[in-house]
């Protein structure tokens, strides 16, 4: 995935309409609370039956920026992320040595570092922010593998989260959008969601489903209309265009349309088979159906998520 993936965006024109978004700085993290899709009942609950009860005197830090998961060097020790949500007390978050914000109960943090190491990825992510108690502090706390098992239990904490990482997504694409910067020519490659052994499950899983063959030059979806319904590229590519503008090729393996789906916005991109293509649609109940049955896929779609929300927060911070 590279920094020029503006596959779902809010037109410019759109953007004064965008609801309130905690301001983007240089260094400001992704605060989940401050997004109107943020449940606090839901991520409780989530947290409460899947997570581990922890707690951490004044001073102790949670974790450090710039820490990487895996094996630390030949002999050190192995490092896994894990993401917490505050029950009690306040934590402080740094970056360079300068405050950022402070988290408190009923918030939760370091949930980008752990969903873009979820079980079965190799690349290690590495956190943002240090993360310091200011005071004696309660919380629940989860790893990737722990957060996978939990989405069994309840799929809707996926589809809540990925919500609150669409608006954001929305918001800094915005941004981008207002900048008077020349356009970089050529094709950017998006992201593979779904490897070949999860297009298999999720084919098997869905004997029934439906499967959409288009020839070149059809559309698949157009922007602004209403989305109810989210496609997995089974073969050939497909050009992504915002406003007219060309932004993307999504091959097999990749999604589109899942934006709106899960947060039941209006389409935000128009998508043209450029060769002959075969795609799974997917509606809302499909996938809540399936992140239930098989957690890693609604764990795959958050990892997407969050590496297109890193990349464009690195390119609008540049």
């Amino acid at each position: 995935m590279s920094d020029d993936d503006f596959d779902f965006t809010q037109p410019q024109d759109r953007a004064k309409a965008l609801p309130p978004v905690a301001p983007v700085t240089p260094l400001a993290p992704f605060k989940p609370a401050n997004s109107k899709y943020y449940d606090a009942a839901v991520a409780d609950k989530f947290f409460r039956e899947s997570g581990k009860a922890e707690q951490f005197t004044a001073g102790t830090t949670l974790f450090v920026e710039g820490e990487k998961s895996g094996k630390q060097g030949l002999f050190g020790k192995r490092v896994i992320h894990r993401m917490y949500y505050l029950t009690g007390g306040e934590v402080g978050l740094t970056a360079n040595g300068k405050p950022l914000d402070a988290i408190k109960p009923g918030e939760v943090v370091g949930e980008m570092a752990v969903i873009s190491e979820i079980p079965g990825t190799t690349n290690a992510s590495s956190r943002s922010a240090t993360a310091t108690a200011k005071t004696n502090v309660s919380a629940f706390s989860l790893d990737g593998v722990e957060a996978q098992a939990g989405l069994s239990r309840m799929p809707d904490f996926a589809l809540m989260l990925m919500s609150v990482m669409f608006e954001r997504l929305r918001f800094v694409a915005a941004r981008l959008a207002m900048r008077k910067v020349a356009k970089t020519p050529g094709a950017t490659e998006a992201m593979v969601t779904f490897n070949n052994e999860m297009l298999k499950t999720l084919e098997s899983h869905l004997e029934r489903a439906t499967v959409l063959r288009f020839e070149p030059g059809s559309a698949i979806m157009r922007e602004g209309d209403a989305g109810t319904t989210m496609y997995v590229i089974l073969s050939g590519k497909v050009a992504v265009s915002i406003k007219g503008s060309f932004v993307e090729m999504a091959g097999k393996g990749a999604t589109i349309g899942e934006m709106a789906l899960v947060d039941q916005s209006a389409r935000a991109a128009t998508a043209t088979a450029k060769t002959e293509c075969k795609l799974l649609a997917l509606n809302r109940n499909t996938l809540i159906a399936l992140v239930k049955a098989e957690p890693a896929i609604g764990m795959a779609l958050m990892r997407s998520m969050a590496e297109r929300l890193r990349n464009m927060n690195a390119l609008l911070n540049t």
